[in-house]
């Protein structure tokens, strides 16, 4: 390996020597030394370790916060704050304090301004340890030699300086620089040398890619500047270059390699060192013969490290946030993000990533998918060029934040402690308390109000804070309140002041906040009463702006959104297998009635049938299964990475599918597969009678599939469901016909995308083909699970700990834009009481568990959290009357009444196109607006989710109606749909129902409940809930 020197800035200049070649000498430098110098340096392992001493050279303090320093085979590291250099004096900078890289043999230290460019000093040391310290004599100004003892801080102790030894030819040179074609007057080659004195190049030797021409020699008394440059004419070495050749640059013994340079084509100018002398080969931008290289700058997009969370309260994942602050679609194909220590593994943006102008990309630590490593207290977030060597930004820190460390404004403004974490949004800024949402014109005549928000870290005392509208003279000063971190707090008017403001909100009006201290804190202004209310879009952290309902106390729902609902089912959830049974890496699942739950193991490969031992989820002990069955790509071979596992129609009949994203045999290269076993016999390994590879559709969306990052979930949907709703085949542009697809079977195969958090569905047919007839997003960073739920008639989207455990429901759009489509109809967090883990497995039992509205469902836990793989709850269903899975979707209707809408009749286009009061309590009467165009007309109401008919009501003439709620419905929240008398849904909103007072004493409830209790031991295989829950929405 070659070893670098490099010249100082100060470096003398040598006349220009020999006449058999052209030496050109570096360029002319400042005679004055940097006010900066590198003055000594620890290169052995000193007290506490390696260590560089810098020198103030002038006469007022420098500070060098900011500054970078590098050794020249790691990527430099930027200082974070540090006191400024007194005039005169020193600062030494320690390893693993300052900086994390060792100081070897024969480097080069080179300190750099902020900038990250700029060099301020730069000091080569020989291929030995000094057996003191190297350092400059006379201090601070001198040439570096081994100083006669280590004065760590001090004035250098030269008393018995020992000359640094002069670097060899071999040491010092390197090719720089290559014209094959079209030179002036031919081929030639040009030396660099690297060292910061001057070296003769006598004796060293080049030759061409064939090895039949003669060396060339270099003459004696070719001496080269520092920094300087040697040109070698096709005259001196009597060989031409060819445009697929090779330079290789000798030792005097015309053997040693000591640099080589190929190439497959003629430069259009030259190849060259991008910088001189250290930097790799390019194309540069013009030949520069005897000078310094012409290297285009690097056309690096604007892209910026924007946010940075290295430590997460609540347990989660690292991770930093880049930003595209230009205005133009960046390419980071190739691009490097890695933390300040140069060992770790960079994580490298897939060829064809691109980041569209203000759009966000976060990437994870400690993930094996993306930045396999933690990220530190004293750490840095680093994106370079493809090179890994230019820093295209960068941000460092020296302690945790106490949220996270983000740009303010987002992409261009300086770092700063966020109020709180905004993963892949923009940075909130905002002061903590935050006026969140403004009702001034409450359409059921209901008291104006104002909510507030905390979008801070910690708890707000309010004491002496104060409300204010446009006007100085009505005030509203809040007592003894606190607002925990992420709570709101709603004051609603009272006119006599006691509970909230006395004075009205006006059509042009303005709520403003004031601190204790009078400083106003935040302010909305608006001119007109909003339609429904103002609030901030997203929730607590976007800019005000009208919302779609009114949600008093909640988080706002803004137009276009979807609200993340409570569980559709009991809050409880447990645990349903032994301790340890499985371990971890447990993915998908999936139920085949009347009691087989199918699941996959990633890690292991393996297929397992569980059944319910009245305890526990156990493999089954026959027929092989008693361990689960390894799985085998078709011939045999390989371990299946199992992620995803679905049946046909319910049934394992004609075989069980799984969803792979690589062979566990060759982990890095990805391999998105659909495999599909015959599972009836009683080997103890299961070969895959087919494969369906997805890799070649796949690219035309995600050009490189990262190898752990494919397919996670799989689900299968009848045709009959997909031709009924009208599913547009997106590869004909018209209404999905099985017959477009023959020997395909009944069905199409969808399958969730952990890298784009695409769900893809597809057509099989024998031999392993295979066409697209559907895509869609889930809206989550990564989709891991599918699960199709014939009752609802929806796909469900599950998402692990990435996103709180929220699951998504999709429908296909009847009509409007998205007609024939799959869109998302629902957003469900998990469970109340369910822990926030790693789910990449959900399984739905049939409706012939439905017990008391209520039915099991499941799912995995990748990481084995507790030493537990496998979790159940309940969901919400419709007890069917006739055979398993029977009915339509949403349940049937009473006699007399009218047809009940249908779940996927409840999207964002109409929610919130009736309002009401935000609570109530069950058996109260309620006044809702249905809006004045309606008024006169007859309208239905019902409550979701099991369709409960609230009656037939005239809209008054002020456009409202008053229905009364059932008196049995259970707390939580549901939603209010309202439809004309042809059926159509005028409008939906949410209401939370609130539990009213109940005696403890026992009750007929309490028996039934544990009937349903016992009924669901036998039938589902689990105990999930202590008190009887129905399904909430």
């Amino acid at each position: 390996m070659h070893t670098s020197w490099r010249r100082r800035l100060s470096a003398s200049l040598v006349a220009l020597l020999g006449a058999s070649a052209l030496v050109v000498a570096a360029p002319a430098a400042a005679a004055e030394l940097p006010s900066v110098v590198i003055n000594e340096l620890e290169t052995d392992g000193g007290t506490p370790g390696d260590w560089i001493e810098l020198k103030n050279r002038s006469d007022a303090p420098v500070d060098v916060s900011g500054w970078w320093v590098e050794d020249g085979g790691n990527p430099a590291e930027q200082l974070g704050a540090i006191d400024p250099i007194p005039a005169g004096g020193y600062l030494v900078l320690d390893k693993d304090v300052h900086f994390s890289f060792g100081l070897g043999k024969a480097e080069t230290i080179t300190l750099y301004a902020a900038d990250g460019a700029t060099v301020i000093d730069t000091h080569t040391f020989p291929d030995d340890h000094a057996a003191t310290t190297y350092g400059r004599c006379a201090d601070g100004e001198g040439d570096f030699a081994v100083t006669a003892s280590s004065t760590r801080g001090a004035v250098n102790d030269c008393a018995s300086e020992t000359p640094v030894e002069e670097p060899t030819a071999a040491e010092a040179f390197v090719l720089n620089e290559i014209v094959s074609s079209g030179g002036d007057p031919d081929d030639w080659i040009e030396l660099y040398n690297t060292a910061d004195v001057a070296v003769d190049a006598a004796g060293l030797q080049l030759r061409d890619g064939d090895a039949a021409h003669a060396n060339y020699v270099i003459p004696a008394d070719t001496v080269v500047a520092a920094g300087g440059f040697l040109v070698l004419e096709k005259a001196q070495f009597d060989w031409g270059l060819g445009g697929s050749d090779t330079v290789s640059l000798f030792d005097t013994d015309g053997a040693t390699v000591i640099d080589e340079h190929s190439w497959s084509a003629h430069a259009a100018t030259s190849y060259g060192r991008c910088t001189d002398g250290s930097g790799a080969f390019v194309e540069t931008a013009s030949a520069t013969k005897g000078a310094a290289n012409d290297c285009a700058a690097v056309d690096a997009p604007a892209v910026v490290v924007n946010e940075v969370e290295s430590s997460d309260a609540g347990g989660g994942l690292d991770w930093v946030e880049f930003y595209n602050a230009g205005a133009e679609t960046a390419d980071l194909s190739g691009y490097r993000f890695q933390d300040n220590d140069p060992g770790h593994d960079f994580y490298v943006f897939a060829d064809g990533f691109t980041l569209e102008p203000g759009e966000f990309f976060v990437v994870h630590g400690d993930t094996e998918t993306e930045f396999p490593h933690g990220i530190g207290s004293s750490d840095s977030a680093i994106l370079y060029a493809p090179d890994g060597l230019t820093v295209v930004d960068s941000y460092s820190w020296t302690s945790h934040a106490a949220t996270t460390y983000g740009r303010c404004p987002d992409g261009t403004g300086e770092f700063a402690t966020t109020t709180a974490p905004t993963k892949g949004a923009a940075n909130n800024c905002a002061p903590a308390i935050v006026i969140n949402e403004i009702e001034s014109s409450d359409a059921a005549g209901g008291a104006d109000w104002v909510e507030l928000a905390n979008a801070g870290s910690g708890a707000v005392n309010l004491s002496g804070w104060s409300l204010k509208d446009d006007g100085d003279d009505d005030v509203y000063v809040f007592g003894d309140e606190t607002i925990d971190a992420g709570e709101r707090l709603l004051i609603e008017r009272d006119e006599t002041g006691a509970t909230g403001f006395s004075y009205g909100l006006g059509g042009s009006d303005a709520v403003r906040l004031f601190d204790a201290t009078e400083t106003l804190v935040d302010a909305y202004v608006w001119t007109s009463h909003a339609a429904v209310t103002y609030g901030r879009c997203p929730d607590i952290t976007g800019e005000i702006g009208a919302t779609s309902v009114a949600t008093p106390g909640a988080a706002n729902l803004c137009p276009g959104e979807v609200p993340v609902s409570v569980w559709p089912g009991g809050a409880s959830v447990t645990t349903v297998d032994e301790v340890g049974a499985f371990g971890a890496d447990m993915s998908g699942l999936v139920f085949e009635a009347p009691g087989t739950l199918w699941a996959v193991n990633n890690g292991s490969g393996r297929l397992f049938k569980l059944t319910w031992s009245g305890r526990a989820w156990v493999p089954v002990s026959s027929d092989g299964w008693s361990n689960g069955k390894v799985l085998r790509y078709p011939g045999g071979t390989g371990q299946v990475d199992a992620e995803g596992v679905t049946i046909l129609g319910g049934s394992s009949a004609s075989g069980v599918y799984v969803a792979s994203e690589r062979n566990n045999d060759a982990s890095g290269t990805s391999r998105p597969s659909i495999l599909r076993f015959d599972v009836s016999g009683s080997a103890a390994e299961l070969v895959a009678l087919d494969e369906w590879n997805l890799a070649t559709d796949l690219a035309s969306d995600i050009p490189t599939l990262g190898a752990n990052a494919g397919l996670e979930g799989i689900a299968w949907i009848p045709d009959s469901y997909l031709t009924d709703n009208g599913l547009v085949d997106e590869a004909t542009g018209e209404l999905y016909d099985p017959s477009d697809y023959p020997a395909h079977g009944s069905g199409l195969f969808f399958v969730a995308v952990e890298q784009d958090g695409g769900v893809y569905g597809y057509a099989l047919t024998t031999g392993g083909g295979l066409e697209r007839v559907a895509r869609f997003h889930s809206g989550f960073p990564g989709a891991m699970e599918l699960a199709f739920d014939p009752e609802l008639g929806a796909l469900w989207v599950v998402c692990d700990e990435l996103c709180d455990g929220e699951s998504r429901l999709f429908t296909i759009a009847a009509d409007g834009s998205d007609a024939g489509r799959f869109t998302l109809t629902t957003a469900y967090a998990r469970p109340a009481e369910a822990p926030n883990v790693a789910n990449e497995g959900f399984a739905i039992s049939p409706q012939s568990l439905c017990v008391d509205g209520l039915k099991p469902v499941y799912w995995a836990d990748d990481n084995g959290t507790d030493g537990h793989a496998v979790r159940a709850g309940t969901i919400s269903c419709t007890v069917s009357s006739g055979e398993p899975g029977g009915g339509e979707p949403g349940g049937g209707e009473s006699e007399g009444e009218p047809e009940a809408p249908l779940e996927s009749d409840l999207g964002p286009g109409n929610a919130g196109a009736v309002s009401g009061p935000a609570t109530g309590t069950a058996g109260e009467s309620l006044t809702m607006f249905v809006g004045l165009s309606h008024v006169g007309d007859e309208v239905d109401a019902w409550i979701f989710s099991t369709p409960t008919y609230l009656g037939r009501h005239t809209v008054s003439p002020s456009g409202t109606i008053t229905l009364t709620l059932p008196t049995g419905l259970d707390a939580g929240a549901h939603r209010i749909v309202i439809l004309d008398a042809s059926g159509a849904v005028i409008g939906w909103y949410q209401l939370e129902v609130q539990a009213a007072p109940t005696a403890l004493a026992s009750t007929g409830g309490e028996s039934h409940g544990a009937e349903w209790l016992a009924l669901a031991m036998v039938l589902a295989g689990v105990v999930l809930l202590a008190a009887r829950r129905r399904r909430v929405a």
